[in-house]
């Protein structure tokens, strides 16, 4: 994913932890989850 290993993911993710909290951080997984399958559905449009 990204080139990216599991230790970058956890501290990715510890970073956002700290700088929004924990009430935020399920409306930001969301939000990031409905643009992923967004593009997911383009992506098999455009093939």
């Amino acid at each position: 994913m990204f080139g990216l290993g599991p230790s970058e993911l956890v501290v990715i993710f510890v970073i956002v932890f700290l700088i929004f909290g924990p009430k935020k951080l399920p409306q930001i997984a969301r939000t990031i989850g409905k643009g992923i399958r967004e593009f997911k559905k383009l992506m098999r449009e455009f093939e």
